[in-house]
């Protein structure tokens, strides 16, 4: 169904909203799904996100990147598919590396409290620049380097 705001010249705005941007746009503001620790042993858990996308602040152009989130519950363990629709809701904002991994890391260590966390935004290459922003809370003494993705 076409918006009857759509302006001349532009694609047609639509009302047809995805399942997907529907739990998206949810993800970036409701409460991470989250799910009982299944021990109280100390273990780390590893995820990474090789998909994030995000738009530049400064020119709007696409910036790339894995997110890798390393953690050692304490009570709670995020629940993936959660994670991974907070990770994709970034991919129509204008952020920063450093503020995103921040915002990330933010998020995590408040809703899921746990021992010790780390976040990794690594990021691809533009005009050959380099960029991996690392954020640590709490002991993350289990945690193993991390070897850079070399794109």
């Amino acid at each position: 169904m076409q918006s009857p705001n759509a302006q001349p010249g532009l694609p047609p705005v639509t009302t047809d909203e995805k399942y997907g941007d529907r739990a998206i746009r949810a993800a970036a503001t409701e409460p991470l799904e989250k799910w009982p620790s299944a021990t109280k042993n100390a273990y780390t858990i590893h995820l990474e996100h090789p998909e994030f996308t995000a738009l530049c602040p400064r020119s709007g152009y696409p910036d790339f990147g894995t997110i890798v989130v390393d953690y050692q519950p304490r009570d709670w363990v995020v629940e993936l598919k959660a994670f991974k629709l907070y990770i994709n809701s970034f991919r129509d904002q204008r952020i920063s590396h450093e503020a995103v991994t921040n915002v990330i890391c933010d998020r995590l260590w408040d809703e899921l409290a746990p021992v010790g966390l780390r976040i990794i935004g690594d990021f691809t290459r533009r005009g050959g620049v380099k960029t991996v922003i690392t954020v640590c809370k709490g002991d993350t003494a289990l945690f193993v380097p991390y070897q850079a993705n070399p794109l």
